[in-house]
């Protein structure tokens, strides 16, 4: 059986440098550990999982196709998931909170010497993670934004270096605003479509005006920029 990825976790596979060691938190039944592994791109793999549920899954996956023996199931809560006899040298954690990634990454920094790679797929609040990447000595090397079922998921590829980022930076991303892609401009443009919907509706005197003006104000500016 040949697995068949999202289009959002394809895409996160294209970041995972061949021949690496990988560790998928809150891996979602292991599917794209087990995909790599099924295309021979990487030597190793583990998944943690918090939950008995997905936990059960993966571990019946890693059976389902044959990789027992090449991918570790762990019932952990977030970096206690990696165990230093792994060797593990690329970190996955897609699909969560941008507030929970950061939080999962700073209970276990102490633990991130050995890895060479993050790749971060936040389903929201993608600036928090970024401050904490520019915070905890990551840098920014790409970054991607997908379209899958009307819906928009941005992933962050962070490696040990320093790097600044401006306000602007950290919203829209350094790298997704100077590519300017289609799927960008589509992105915000939907968000400033819903912020001047909540603007007229708010009285001139709202406490909530400024803040709000000042973020349509800044989708404006990044989007004419793509002019």
């Amino acid at each position: 059986m040949e697995l068949v990825l999202s289009q959002r976790l394809k895409a996160v596979s294209e970041f995972v440098p061949q021949g690496s060691r990988l560790l998928d938190i809150g891996s979602d039944h292991a599917y794209l550990p087990l995909f790599l592994l099924q295309k021979g791109r990487i030597d190793f793999a583990a998944a943690g999982e918090a939950a008995h549920g997905p936990y059960q899954s993966a571990l019946k996956n890693a059976a389902d196709y044959g990789f027992t023996g090449k991918l570790t199931v762990r019932l952990a809560d977030g970096l206690a998931a990696l165990d230093p006899s792994d060797r593990i040298s690329v970190l996955t954690i897609c699909g969560m909170g941008g507030r929970l990634i950061a939080a999962i990454l700073e209970a276990g920094k102490q633990k991130l010497d050995s890895i060479s790679r993050l790749i971060l797929q936040p389903n929201n609040c993608e600036d928090t993670v970024r401050s904490w990447l520019t915070e905890n000595g990551f840098a920014l090397k790409a970054e991607k934004l997908v379209r899958e079922n009307k819906k928009f998921y941005e992933i962050l590829v962070a490696e040990p270096g320093h790097m600044v980022l401006s306000s602007k930076d950290l919203r829209f991303g350094p790298f997704l605003s100077q590519e300017q892609s289609a799927v960008f401009k589509s992105k915000w443009q939907a968000e400033l479509g819903k912020l001047e919907v909540i603007s007229s509706q708010l009285p001139d005197y709202h406490t909530d005006r400024p803040v709000l003006n000042q973020k349509i104000e800044a989708i404006k500016e990044v989007i004419d920029e793509s002019k």
